[in-house]
């Protein structure tokens, strides 16, 4: 029997496996299986703790219709949390080894036991190439169709693709055009879809369309992708932290000056634990 660990970050929640001391990668069907919210688990995605090259520990990420991805934020926030925990690091720097290169993760216990996981998430690349998006340069601002739609928005990688339009928060508007603009043709990878609202200089709120998941509570990513690109077109402040505001509730973002490696902290929680047949 396997165990598992039923974890989340602000709702984003996943299937956490530790394979560390040794097992398999579960096959991706299993995973869909497993993140099937009436006749699984339910989950947004399942998550592998393997051993690492770059760094002692390895994440491993099967979205929920069972493709990969290289970078989760929420995701590597539960991973350094269990990593601690199970006792494989002293804390409270966790180096994790992702698709999209090494994340240094620091764990800490707030007001409350409230646990909390900071994460350097590395630089925001705008380049089309990086994301990656048909065509060269960049794409920032620029017009993007999607049904009878046109959007203003920008194009950016944080470790994984991610496309910020900037207007409405509406959760209906992201049901509508998310799924659309995930699988538009520009992105041969497809794109996560994030509808971002400025509240302030500080704040924003985010409704995120990830491909793969669909609508989910939270996205770590694409919280970074929204304060990135906000910054980028100055509708936010750089060097302070951002409130991103996601229906899972608020994650904290720091935009230093350009190039450098942007900070997301949020809280994190384990829900159960269990045992496979």
């Amino acid at each position: 029997m396997s165990r598992f660990w039923k974890v989340h970050g602000l709702g984003n929640d996943f299937v956490l496996f530790d394979a560390l001391r040794g097992g398999d990668l579960i096959p991706a069907p299993r995973a869909v299986e497993l993140c099937d919210r009436h006749t699984g688990i339910g989950a947004d995605g399942v998550l592998t703790l393997l051993p690492g090259r770059a760094a002692p520990f390895f994440m491993h990420l099967f979205n929920a219709d069972g493709s990969e991805a290289r970078m989760c934020g929420n995701g590597i926030r539960c991973l350094a949390r269990h990593i601690v925990e199970a006792g494989h690091h002293p804390g409270p720097a966790v180096p994790i080894e992702t698709g999209a290169g090494v994340r240094l993760c620091r764990m800490e216990r707030r007001a409350g036991g409230e646990v909390w996981v900071t994460v350097d998430m590395g630089p925001a690349r705008f380049e089309r190439a990086a994301v990656p998006m048909a065509g060269d340069g960049e794409f920032v601002g620029g017009s993007i169709r999607a049904g009878e739609r046109e959007f203003t928005a920008t194009a950016l990688s944080m470790g994984n693709p991610h496309l910020v339009i900037f207007g409405s928060a509406d959760e209906a508007l992201a049901a509508r055009f998310g799924p659309l603009l995930e699988r538009h043709p520009d992105f041969p990878d497809r794109v996560n879809v994030g509808f971002a609202e400025v509240d302030g200089p500080r704040r924003v709120r985010l409704r995120v369309w990830e491909r793969g998941c669909g609508l989910t509570r939270a996205c770590g990513t694409g919280a970074c992708a929204a304060a990135a690109a906000g910054v980028r077109l100055g509708r936010l402040e750089a060097a302070r932290p951002i409130e991103v505001l996601l229906p899972g509730g608020p994650l904290e973002v720091t935009v230093p000056g350009p190039g450098g490696s942007l900070l997301m902290a949020g809280p994190t929680a384990v829900v159960f634990t269990g045992r496979l047949e």
